[in-house]
């Protein structure tokens, strides 16, 4: 297993944010289960719904700001068919100066079983300039989990 991947059971200064995905006919490939692709489509829209639920939209510390993916971890358990439901469950493990990690499991509903488990690597930018960017106070505060505190380490 990943070193990536190891601790993603323990590492977490956000709640966990759970989002739900029918698994339907264009997401099978070849092999008859979903497309390994497919799962990092998950893990982005994952993200950014749980973003979307947690930052003020027009806050002036975000504008011409985003984040990009550096790097995608993702370990294949089990394989998933069409027709299942899986909840994609996603946290933030970490802030640090202009980086964090989240991670992920993929849960079948049917049986609750962990399908696969993942974490993004992803970096805070200007886009702008395009260049990093320090991760604004309000970002943590905003995922910060009900009686937990986040700090940013360098």
């Amino acid at each position: 297993m990943s070193e990536f991947l190891q601790s993603d059971r323990v590492e977490r200064v956000s709640e966990i944010y759970s989002h739900s995905v029918d698994v339907t006919p264009d997401v099978i490939d070849r092999n008859g289960h979903v497309n390994n692709v497919v799962y990092v489509r998950w893990m982005q829209d994952a993200a950014v719904a749980h973003a979307a639920s947690r930052i003020p939209r027009r806050a002036p510390e975000l504008a011409n700001t985003s984040w990009v993916a550096r790097s995608h971890h993702i370990e294949y358990l089990i394989p998933v068919i069409h027709g299942e439901r899986i909840v994609v469950q996603t946290w933030i493990a970490d802030f640090r100066r202009v980086r964090s990690t989240r991670r992920y499991h993929f849960i079948r509903m049917n049986d609750q079983k962990l399908v696969a488990h993942g974490a993004t690597d992803w970096v805070f930018i200007d886009t702008v300039t395009g260049r990093p960017r320090t991760i604004p106070e309000l970002v943590q505060q905003c995922f910060q989990a009900p009686g937990e505190s986040t700090s940013i380490d360098g």
